[in-house]
């Protein structure tokens, strides 16, 4: 993590090393993360422009992961950080994972059930597109503040999640929205596209336009 380099990857300040911990420093992030803020005490469920803000930064941070060979592995409100000017900041790289990596990594079932790739649970390889189908279900989880299949215990959900062509989309989404998630959702890991090409998806580059700076609609 520290040779991470990126305005939407949290920065890695430092360690410091005691007899029996090993403590990270990192950069502090003031507004914390996308899954408190969307809290129903809060600031409750984002409307589909504010979620493009947010999605196209991370989507961001995952072209330049990807292209330094990181999958983050667990990419979910939790894990997206926001300074209060609405910058994001992708966080908590505990089980991230270099594509070069043994197969023993790759091959293993990591991350937050409810957000998890297919393949990721059928253990048969981990893959940046991994990262994009966790994106989707991010998406889902900022718009009604929960992800798919949150009314499930977390072994029925995985089972749907295998089994099922696709996450259910509520309805009430756009056609943009609902398009984009589609793509996300593809079963084959193949035939999902990249994170850059996800952002010139009609939803983001719509809602940019619209929007021209994420300070003015930044929830505190």
């Amino acid at each position: 993590m520290q040779n991470l380099n990126h305005k939407n990857i949290v920065k890695y300040l430092g360690s410091l090393k005691t007899n029996s911990h090993l403590h990270i420093i990192l950069e502090y992030v003031e507004n914390g993360s996308l899954a408190n803020i969307i809290k129903p005490n809060k600031f409750g469920p984002f409307p589909e422009s504010l979620a493009a803000v947010y999605i196209a930064q991370v989507l961001e941070g995952l072209v330049y992961l990807h292209e330094q060979g990181v999958i983050h592995r667990d990419i979910k409100g939790a894990n997206i950080l926001t300074t209060k000017e609405g910058l994001v900041k992708l966080a908590d790289f505990g089980v991230a994972t270099k594509l070069t990596e043994a197969d023993v990594n790759t091959h293993s079932v990591v991350g937050t059930p409810y957000w998890m790739a297919p393949e990721v649970i059928e253990m048969s390889g981990v893959c940046a597109a991994s990262d994009i189908w966790s994106v989707g279900c991010t998406v889902i989880e900022l718009l009604t503040c929960s992800p798919p299949y949150y009314e499930l215990q977390p072994m029925p959900a995985l089972f749907r999640i295998v089994q099922d062509v696709q996450p259910p989309i509520p309805e009430g989404f756009s056609p943009e929205i609902t398009d984009f998630l589609r793509q996300c959702f593809q079963k084959d890991s193949i035939q999902r596209p990249d994170a850059k090409t996800l952002l010139m998806h009609p939803w983001l580059q719509n809602s940019r336009r619209a929007s021209s700076s994420p300070r003015q609609t930044n929830p505190r």
